[in-house]
Parts: C-alpha cells; sequence; structure tokens
C-alpha cells in the first residue's frame, strides 16, 4: 500500500473500468464489478490489489500472493490462481502503470508557505523563502535553508541542517542528517513503458528513507521507490553529484564519492566505497567492506571485502595486471616501428 502520507487513494475502482483504460480484455467478464483498492508488486499483493506477471518464472509467487486481479501476457491465463481475475494486457507493466495511475496521486503540496497542519518544534529555524508542506514534521532543532521545499508527509527527525534549494518529498529523514545545497531527495526515479498509445511513465509509489548520522553532497539525488522504499544507512556519506535510483538499499557507513552513479535496485552492504565516477548497473549487489575504484562500472556483483577496478569491473589485481600488460605490448609495439 503507498504511504498515505504521500499518496491520495482514488480507488476502488471497478476491473470493468481498469480493462477499459488500459485495454486489456478481462477474461471473466462476470468479475467486471469487483473492485480493487491499489496496485501492488507480486511481493506486496493481496486480495484488495492488482497486480501484474510479465514472466512465467514468478507464477508461484503470483500463486502465494493470491490478489484480486493479475495483468498477465496472452498465454499465461492458466497461471493465475484460484479466485484472481485474469486480465490479458500486450504489456502487462503498461496496464499496471495505467491502473496505478487510475488509484493513487501524490497528495497535493498547498499554497501556504507554511501549512498550517505542519508540526515543527523548537528551536527549528525556516530560512528566507523556505516552504513547508502539509502534514511535515521537523523535528528540534533542525536548520531549514533558504529556498528549500518540504513536501507533503515528509518527517525530518532532530538536529539535522537541510542546506538551500533543496527539495526533499516522499521522505522520512532520521536524526542529525546534513543534506547540501541543491540536493534533490524523494523525486521519481526514471521508469517508463509501452502503453497503449505509446511511451507511459510508471508511477513511482515507494518512499525514500534516509536514516541516523547520514550525510548528501551537494546536488546530489536520491529517488525514492518505484514499489518498494529506497534505503540510506546509518552514518552514511555521500558526495556531490550522486545519483542514487529507485529502490537501490546502501548500508551503514557507507562512503560514495562524487559522481557516482548507482542504477536502480542495486543493494549495497555496510561500509562498501566507491571511487569518484563509479558506476553500478541495476540489480546488482555489492558485499559489505567492498572497494570499486575511481570511473570502475560494475556489471555483476562484488563479493564481501573485495576490491575491484575496470570497466567491465573485475577484481584489482587482474585488472591492474591487464593493464600493465596492455601498457607492455603497446610499448613493443611502438618500438618495433
Amino acid at each position: 500500500m503507498p504511504d498515505p502520507r504521500f499518496f491520495e487513494d482514488l480507488g476502488p475502482a471497478p476491473l470493468r473500468e481498469l480493462a477499459s483504460l488500459t485495454g486489456a480484455e478481462l477474461v471473466d467478464a462476470g468479475a467486471g464489478d469487483r473492485l480493487v483498492s491499489r496496485v501492488a508488486v507480486l511481493a506486496h499483493a493481496g486480495p484488495d490489489s492488482i497486480t501484474f506477471l510479465t514472466d512465467k518464472r514468478y507464477a508461484a509467487d503470483l500463486a502465494e500472493a493470491r490478489p484480486a486481479a493479475c495483468f498477465v501476457p496472452r498465454g499465461a491465463e492458466a497461471l493465475a490462481p484460484e479466485g484472481c481475475a485474469v486480465l490479458v494486457a500486450a504489456n502487462p507493466q503498461g496496464a499496471y502503470a495505467l491502473a496505478a495511475q487510475r488509484l493513487h496521486r501524490p497528495r497535493a503540496a498547498g499554497t501556504a508557505a507554511v501549512a498550517a497542519d505542519s508540526k515543527l518544534e523548537d528551536d527549528v529555524v525556516l530560512g528566507a523563502g523556505a516552504v513547508v508542506g502539509p502534514a511535515v514534521q521537523i523535528g528540534r532543532g533542525t536548520r531549514i535553508g533558504p529556498n528549500t521545499v518540504i513536501g507533503p508527509g515528509v518527517a525530518i527527525g532532530r538536529d539535522c541542517d537541510i542546506g538551500p534549494n533543496v527539495s526533499i518529498g516522499f521522505a522520512l529523514v532520521g536524526d542529525r542528517v546534513k543534506v547540501l545545497a541543491g540536493a534533490r531527495i524523494g523525486e521519481p526515479g526514471f521508469g517508463a513503458t509501452v502503453g497503449p498509445k505509446g511511451l507511459i511513465d510508471i508511477p513511482q509509489l515507494g518512499r525514500v528513507i534516509i536514516q541516523d548520522g547520514v550525510s548528501i553532497g551537494a546536488n546530489t539525488t536520491v529517488d525514492r521507490g518505484a514499489y518498494d522504499d529506497t534505503v540510506i544507512g546509518e552514518n552514511t556519506k555521500i558526495d556531490n553529484l550522486v545519483q542514487i535510483a529507485h529502490n537501490v538499499r546502501v548500508g551503514r557507513n557507507c562512503v560514495m564519492a562524487a559522481h557516482t552513479g548507482i542504477s536502480g535496485s542495486v543493494t549495497i552492504g555496510d561500509g562498501a566505497q566507491f571511487g569518484g565516477r563509479a558506476g553500478v548497473a541495476d540489480h546488482v549487489t555489492i558485499g559489505a567492506g567492498a572497494r570499486v575504484g575511481a570511473a570502475a562500472g560494475c556489471m555483476k556483483d562484488i563479493p564481501a571485502g573485495e576490491t575491484w577496478g575496470g570497466m567491465p569491473a573485475r577484481p584489482i589485481r587482474e585488472w591492474l595486471k591487464e593493464t600493465a600488460w596492455l601498457a607492455r605490448m603497446a610499448s613493443r609495439r611502438a618500438g618495433g616501428n
């Protein structure tokens, strides 16, 4: 269920309406009046939700979830468990995205500079031009810089320092967190798929969780989750101009130098370190205490405690040997000519 502090429910909606909206075929016309109130991925689906299946390998997860309804590709109708209404769609994920737009939307920011229902503890300092949205909570001793925008429902802990021109939305922020100028926290992650009339955005219905003692550098971006949360663990230090995509989970005491880019759904263990301009592909796991060299491009999992470098990244000794060998070969050929 999308967090009601950040998202407004627009449902329930009958399956007949969702089928018409998405261009899907409702296999059992008698289920047209069945109501669903939310969208959910398989891991979080339940009897009031509609989900989607794109890969037959996850049929067991669908059977375990037992949702009210499911978008499936043609030929996969039999994979739905008993009691689950089936909607056949050319692109089940695209149909899911359209259903999500029908059932949920972000809460409105309002028009007041400081919303009447926001709750600010003692000694909170608001800089000139700062905006505090509806139902925001800010803890004692926190400083909000000039022209910074705190979106609806956001909770910020005590003794935080939020710099100027920052935007924070869809986020729960712990104590003693520092966010430097221009950072963007909680914007929608990059997700698009094909709809009936072309590309459509996939609604990003997750949150950002920033734990105690985290530092986030200037102009860094931390996207909210698409389905689950994006999480930054305790005491992690993030430099300027870093990109952290949706559903990323960063452990405690991690370090990321400038221009690091972490793709969606990456999991990073405690104490991992990233040199400047390091990049990580989506769905990769970086083990606890692993180190990623500057400008390395990680395309696969890195075991705990190892140091990798190069592009594509590989164990550091292997990369250095290859680099040295190439340099020797190039020198020999140059000398031979």
